[in-house]
């Protein structure tokens, strides 16, 4: 009997978001963030976008934030996620001020619209790493 596949696709690690995917196993948002500068960003790279400064930290981040756009996937944009058909994506500003694409649970994917406050939830990966995903919320 064949073991059952991922229900989800699984971000691979990368050298630049090991810490990012190591404080996901502590369901702690943590954001890249440049030392000169003093400014978060997001997605995670060896130098800020900003200033292109290589001293880059990490930094708790709120896990809060407002829907700034939505789909909702009536079909799946990937295999692993056809059970999951209609599903919410959204791209969330972050009270930091990054913005990240993630999927919106925890409500009908109708009922997500641009303004909507959010909140970092967490879906499990195979590995122990957890998915932040965003929720309604405070």
């Amino acid at each position: 009997m064949s073991e059952p596949g991922p229900t989800r696709l699984e971000p691979p690690v990368t050298e630049e978001a090991e810490a990012f995917w190591d404080a996901t196993r502590r369901q702690e948002l943590v954001l890249p963030w440049c030392e000169h500068c003093q400014r978060p960003f997001w997605y995670p790279r060896p130098v800020c976008p900003t200033c292109l400064s290589p001293d880059v930290g990490w930094k708790a981040a709120s896990g809060r934030g407002q829907v700034h756009a939505v789909s909702v996937m009536h079909r799946p944009a990937n295999p692993t996620m056809a059970e999951r058909v209609p599903y919410a994506v959204a791209l969330v500003d972050l009270d930091e001020g990054v913005r990240m694409m993630a999927n919106v649970v925890g409500a009908a994917p109708s009922e997500v619209k641009v303004g909507m406050d959010v909140a970092v939830a967490w879906e499990p990966l195979s590995d122990g790493r957890n998915l932040p995903v965003f929720a309604p919320g405070p």
